[in-house]
Parts: structure tokens; sequence; C-alpha cells
């Protein structure tokens, strides 16, 4: 990958104020937003003991990754593969590739600072514990992210224009969320559900974050489950993308 391609594409990031809302900043107000709800600082039954607020931290963690991977990083390259720019590149000594690697690179990396600052705000704001099982979250994490930015590459392999990579990447978005706890967090889901969801990307990646939060290695059929969507997506990526 071209250095120079990822300083450019970083740059341009930077442009983009709506791109650093809704990775970096919508997840973090979310949380701060439910935790400002007196109610949601009260330990809980049905969240297992713990505060709503408490769950809701890796639910915010998630949050930034499907915005980045599935939503921002699509729209982006088929604006890109829509007005030309792969093909021009093609006939450089930069290739297409680099600028693809430079995406991921971009937007996987708001996306792990999107994770730090509901992290941080979540401790310092709400008393939330940091994960007690620091290097199976860091795991955990990056397991997630590659799986968001694979679900993302299918999104754009799919999508000839950025209407289309729009309307599927809402139609993955929405079931993406709900997966991953937005609405009703996995820990109090009815056990069937949870169980259910547990085998889709983002329901896996939650209960891998949930289990690291609490101290715990995160479980190897998480793990499984993420390891398996991320060779499936990425295979189906390779196989359906175009660069014209």
């Amino acid at each position: 990958m071209s250095t120079a391609v990822l300083r450019t594409e970083i740059r341009l990031f930077g442009r983009e104020p709506g791109g650093i809302f809704w990775i970096l900043l919508f997840p973090t107000l979310l949380l701060v937003i439910l935790g400002s709800i007196p109610s949601f600082r009260q330990p809980d039954p049905s969240f297992g003991g713990l505060r709503p607020v408490d769950a809701y931290v890796p639910v915010a963690v998630l949050l930034g990754l499907i915005v980045g991977g599935v939503q921002s990083m699509p729209q982006t390259l088929t604006g890109y593969r829509e007005r030309g720019i792969l093909r021009r590149m093609s006939t450089t000594p930069v290739r297409p590739g680099a600028l693809l690697t430079a995406h991921m690179c971009v937007y996987g990396g708001a996306a792990l600072c999107s994770a730090l600052l509901a992290l941080a705000v979540g401790r310092l704001a709400f008393g939330v514990a940091l994960p007690r099982q620091g290097a199976g979250y860091a795991l955990a994490l990056l397991a997630s992210v590659l799986v968001a930015l694979a679900l993302g590459s299918v999104v754009t392999a799919l999508s000839r224009t950025t209407k289309i990579a729009g309307a599927i990447g809402s139609a993955v978005f929405f079931p993406s969320m709900f997966c991953a706890g937005v609405w009703l967090p996995v820990q109090a889901m009815p056990d069937a559900l949870a169980r259910g969801v547990g085998y889709t990307p983002f329901g896996a990646a939650a209960e891998a974050l949930n289990r690291t939060a609490a101290g715990h290695w995160p479980g190897w059929a998480h793990l499984g489950v993420l390891a398996v969507w991320f060779v499936l997506l990425t295979a189906g990526a390779r196989r359906w993308f175009r660069w014209e």
C-alpha cells in the first residue's frame, strides 16, 4: 500500500464532518444520552445485575464499527468507482488495490478510535469498569473490526452506484444494529433470541466483548463465528468486486 495514498485518504476523511460525527462521535453521544437517564445508572436484574449504561458501552463500541464499515466505506468506494477514479488509477503505478487497502485502514482506524472514545467516556462519565481481560478484549475488538470491513466490502462489491450502496447498506445496517444490541442489549434478550443472534457477526462480537469486559477470555465459539463470517464475507467480496 502506498503511504501517499493513505495520507491522502486520511486528509480527505478529515474534511468530511459527516463521517467524523457518525463514526467517531455519534456512538459516544448515544452512550452519554442513555447514561444521563437516572434509571440507566441503577443495577437492573434483566441485565444480569449490571447497570444498563454498563451494558451499552460494548453496544456503542460496535455501533462505530457498523457505521464505519457498513455505511461509510461502501459509499465512498462506490463513489470512486462510479466516477471512474479506480479505472484511471489502474493506468498509473498506484494500483486500485492500494486505494482499497487505504480505505480499510482509514475506516478501521476511525472505528477503533470511536471504540476507545466510548470506553473512555463510559469510564470517566459513568464509572463503567474498563475491560478486565485486556488482551481478550483487544482480540475480540480486532476480529469485530475485520468482520465489519469485510461486510462493507461485500456491500461495495454488490453496489454499482452510490444509491444502490446506500440502499444495500441500510438493509444491512439496521439488522446489524439489532444484533449488536442497540435496541436491546444481548444480556437482556430472551435465551432463544440471544442464541440465534450469537450466530450473526455482530451478535457474536457483542457476546465476545461482553465476556472480556467481565474478565473472561472471549468464547472460542464466538471467535469461531467471527472467523467463519470473515472468511465467507472476504471470499464473497473477492468474487463479486469489480473495479469498473
